[in-house]
């Protein structure tokens, strides 16, 4: 099979993630649950693993990183635990529904909501993010990357303007964490939430969210924190404030490990290679005739992403096509960014999504440019 569904999780692991997660299957115990050997070496490595993602991404110190299973949860946490009533949140039509669904919720609530649109190439104006800020507005949530698109926002642009006006700056850190460089001082990023399966190559399962110094926010969960248990109260402080019950300790030591190769490799490295690849497609396919690519691809800044429609056909048709003829995969449908589609024309037909890895050759884009050629031929006589 010929994977190029990246965008959705990473399949192929470093060797050392898939080492690290079985060494770990077969000695941790619960980490802060005793003293034990075994709980101890859970332990060790999830710190080790959270002071890995906080020089990763440039965090104060390692408790402003608390462990998650996923973007989703990370994305709740903080939006259910930032905002109330009265709030003001500005977001955009390039949001996944995890930042949309929770925001739906406390709209229903009370919470105003701005939800900004983009243009015909899914870009949008940061002069309208300013024109959008009021006198209630909290926060600006936005994502880093589309995984629609692949095009990057300006998080420098956006931080600052969010620290001018004394607002909040949450960031979905979903398609970029492990292929773009992410410092949340310099871009004065307040929450950043990310997930550990897709760029970062690390487990399904995985992922975390960053909170700046002096935010607090409301936990979503609470439980057992391995201390204080005579508390009636969950513990306050970072990490353990969104830390509730046990952790993914195998996963965390994946994800551990998962940086390591990141960071020897280099991201500069890996995202170089990614996107001559996705260049390569993007060029090839533009040839071909009945052939709609979406997005911005004059920047160079962007994700490895290339998203397009053939003719009027359904996308998950061409999906099934590539998958069962070619064994290539890709993602069709909607890819759960429902206002994006909607913006782009792209509502009832959806569209077919390649997204690459280091791990994919030259050889593999040829065979799916080739693929494509003759998919658009067979259907469109």
């Amino acid at each position: 099979m010929i994977y190029m569904d990246n965008a959705a999780t990473s399949m192929k692991k470093p060797k050392e993630v898939i080492e690290a997660v079985g060494n770990a299957m077969q000695s941790f115990g619960n980490a802060g649950r005793g003293v034990t050997e075994a709980s101890l070496d859970a332990a060790r490595v999830i710190y080790d693993t959270r002071e890995k993602l906080a020089d990763f991404f440039h965090a104060e110190n390692p408790s402003r990183i608390a462990f998650t299973m996923n973007a989703t949860e990370s994305l709740n946490i903080a939006i259910r635990g930032l905002f109330k009533a009265k709030d003001h949140v500005i977001t955009t039509v390039l949001e996944h529904n995890s930042v949309l669904r929770p925001l739906y919720v406390l709209e229903e609530k009370g919470m105003e909501l701005t939800i900004l649109n983009c243009d015909e190439k899914g870009r949008i104006s940061y002069e309208e993010i300013e024109s959008a800020i009021k006198e209630n507005t909290k926060a600006i949530v936005c994502t880093h990357g589309s995984n629609v698109t692949g095009n990057v926002l300006d998080l420098q642009r956006i931080g600052n303007l969010a620290k001018k006006y004394g607002i909040l700056f949450v960031v979905d850190g979903s398609q970029t964490a492990g292929v773009l460089p992410i410092d949340v001082q310099k871009m004065k990023i307040d929450v950043l939430c990310f997930t550990g399966h897709k760029s970062l190559l690390g487990p399904q399962g995985t992922g975390g969210i960053y909170v700046k110094e002096g935010i607090n926010i409301q936990p979503l969960l609470s439980g057992g924190s391995g201390r204080d248990s005579f508390n009636k109260h969950h513990p306050e402080q970072m990490p353990d404030s969104l830390e509730a019950g046990t952790l993914n300790g195998h996963g965390i030591a994946g994800l551990g490990a998962a940086i390591s190769y990141l960071e020897n490799i280099g991201i500069d490295r890996i995202r170089e290679k990614e996107l001559q690849l996705m260049r390569k497609f993007y060029l090839g396919i533009n040839k071909i005739p009945k052939i709609k690519v979406y997005g911005d691809f004059e920047t160079t800044v962007r994700c490895p992403i290339v998203t397009f429609n053939i003719g009027n056909i359904d996308s998950s048709r061409i999906s099934d096509e590539l998958s069962f003829q070619y064994k290539i995969a890709t993602r069709s449908g909607a890819h759960c960014a429902p206002l994006l589609h909607e913006a782009l024309g792209t509502k009832n037909q959806g569209a077919v999504r390649f997204s690459f890895s280091h791990y994919n050759t030259e050889a593999e884009v040829d065979e799916a440019i080739e693929a494509v050629a003759e998919i658009v031929e067979r259907n469109t006589k």
